[in-house]
């Protein structure tokens, strides 16, 4: 759990950085899947340093799957988007309200309650065809990429942000189902873990950092944690399955409230007050 921490405090840093990164690149095409992009984000030195922490988050996260259930890891993770906020709102100039301190919370909160329910991972070694069907879930992350290439602000930065979420959990799912180097399962992770970056890189360079972050924090969350208690075994210590619940879903409903947190060069190019007009060191919140 200690390692997953540390991944989602890595994770969480590096959205921002990678965020500053990908807006001081000369804007890309606008897709969703926008590989041009990404090779100029690539020449930013904090783009890089982002890479950089997210290379050390994902070392943690492979210790962590090795030990714990996929939906306490995924939970864990959702923490990435506590510090996201925090982090933007140290680096992007903007002032935490009362109620996303709350939210900050109510994810740690629920992470203890997994911390302290969450048995070790499951013996499940999951089967061919569910290693073809990762391959299959790491393909459809590049539709989902284009499809919301198309969509406008913020719903545009959440879909994005979901797709990516998706990729990261087609790796969650594909480090414990890898059983050979010719499994499509690896494949499923190389192709999962690129096409989630192209995703976010994209999300990151026009939309607000936190709605991208929250809808990479569902995608990643849910479906890998079904994958594991249906598929792979995974269970909680026994007569602690309500505990785990309770704080599966307090460190998710938190991480939605955080959502709503909006930072510095949300949506659009920024004006003298800011992104949208707003003032800038302000919380954006309309629409949200």
């Amino acid at each position: 759990m200690v390692a997953a921490l540390v991944a989602a405090v890595c994770f969480g840093v590096a959205s921002v950085l990678q965020a500053k990164g990908a807006r001081a690149a000369e804007p890309g095409s606008g897709s969703g899947v926008d590989t041009r992009l990404l090779a100029r984000a690539l020449a930013q030195r904090v783009y890089i340093a982002g890479l950089g922490l997210d290379a050390v988050g994902f070392a943690m996260e492979l210790v962590a799957l090795r030990a714990l259930p996929i939906y306490a890891v995924g939970a864990a993770l959702a923490a990435s988007l506590a510090v996201t906020a925090v982090a933007a709102s140290r680096l992007l100039h903007v002032t935490l309200q009362r109620v996303e301190w709350g939210a900050v919370g109510t994810v740690c909160g629920g992470l203890a309650l997994l911390g302290l329910a969450s048995g070790g991972e499951g013996h499940g070694h999951g089967t061919s065809a569910l290693r073809w069907a990762t391959l299959l879930a790491a393909g459809g992350v590049l539709l989902v990429g284009l499809a919301a290439g198309r969509l406008p602000g913020r719903a545009r930065a959440a879909v994005l942000g979901l797709g990516a979420g998706l990729g990261f959990g087609v790796v969650e799912v594909s480090v414990r189902i890898i059983d050979s180097v010719t499994s499509p399962a690896l494949y499923a992770l190389l192709l999962g873990g690129g096409s989630a970056f192209l995703l976010l890189t994209s999300a990151l360079s026009k939309g607000s950092v936190t709605t991208a972050t929250a809808g990479m924090v569902i995608g990643e969350t849910i479906g890998p944690a079904l994958v594991g208690v249906l598929a792979l075994d995974d269970r909680t210590r026994p007569g602690w399955a309500p505990v785990a619940v309770v704080g599966f879903v307090l460190a998710v409903v938190g991480a939605l409230v955080l959502a709503r947190f909006g930072e510095g060069g949300a949506d659009g190019p920024p004006g003298p007050d800011g992104p949208d007009g707003a003032t800038a060191g302000s919380p954006v919140t309309s629409g949200r």
